[in-house]
């Protein structure tokens, strides 16, 4: 395989349905492996649970969700946003019992897995959602469930893929999960040496992962200011927010009544947070 080539498209390029079918209509996926990635694979080789219920999100060409089948395992459900690639995985596994093939937003899909396959799916997202993944991830796995996977230990000029690095992940996912191992990938393809950093995030059910929308801020110093004083309470564990300064992810003992929050950022008047939940329900 080439080195891994980027999607030459601006970090606000609108990643949506539209984007992605065009990028399977096209063939137009330089970082497509062609085979289920080797960490992957040695990682589910000793899983040896073949009902356990996985997920795999931004699924792409599913060979995980193919090897896994062939593996014996019988609960795989991917989940992609483009219809030409939801179209041609339902023809490919037609027969294929094991599988179950889903067309929509995974940020809308609801169920408990014990297992979610991360492969190239957080670094295709805009980096405004990053929290937000976070949040989901946690809300669908089960009470013992697992996030297991690669996520790119290297950044990358335009996107996506997107990069990121050991101190943002550990920052993002602090507390909401523990991290049973994150270190780099050590059977990688010869490519992304030293590029992956393999994950297994078992999911913390004593913490409860809190997402906010929140509008006001328009610079980095504002946004510490509010998180700091946020980190100060003592119930919570980790306070992050995304890069366009609309999104609040908030890690704590227990839920924090949407009044304290407010009541915490109310030093200025344009601060204004508002739990998911209460704007669509919960995801």
């Amino acid at each position: 395989m080439n080195e891994i080539k980027c999607c030459t498209v601006t970090c606000d390029k609108i990643l949506d349905q539209h984007y992605w079918d065009n990028q399977y209509q096209s063939e137009n996926l330089g970082w497509d492996l062609g085979k289920v990635s080797p960490p992957i694979k040695s990682y589910f080789e000793a899983i040896e649970d073949k009902n356990a219920t996985i997920l795999i999100p931004g699924s792409g060409n599913s060979y995980e969700a193919e090897y896994l089948s062939a593996q014996g395992f019988v609960n795989i459900t991917v989940i992609d946003i483009a219809p030409t690639l939801v179209r041609k995985l339902t023809q490919k596994f037609s027969t294929d019992t094991n599988i179950t093939v889903v067309l929509g937003d995974f940020f809308e899909h609801q169920g408990h897995y014990d297992f979610i396959i991360e492969q190239t799916f957080f670094c295709a997202l805009p980096r405004t959602m990053r929290q937000k993944y976070a949040y989901k991830m946690h809300n669908l796995l089960a009470p013992q469930g697992k996030l297991v996977g690669l996520l790119f230990n290297r950044e990358f000029e335009s996107g996506p893929p997107f990069g990121g690095s050991l101190a943002e992940y550990e920052k993002l996912f602090k507390m909401a999960f523990n991290f049973n191992t994150i270190n780099v990938a050590g059977n990688s393809i010869s490519e992304r040496a030293n590029d992956e950093l393999f994950i297994e995030f078992q999911k913390n059910i004593q913490n409860h992962v809190g997402l906010y929308h929140f509008t006001g801020i328009t610079c980095n110093d504002c946004m510490e200011s509010v998180t700091e004083s946020i980190s100060r309470l003592p119930e919570v564990h980790n306070v992050s927010m995304n890069s366009d300064f609309s999104a609040l992810l908030i890690v704590s003992k227990k839920d924090i009544a949407i009044k304290e929050l407010q009541k915490i950022i109310a030093y200025d008047a344009k601060y204004k947070i508002i739990s998911v939940n209460a704007v669509i329900g919960r995801l």
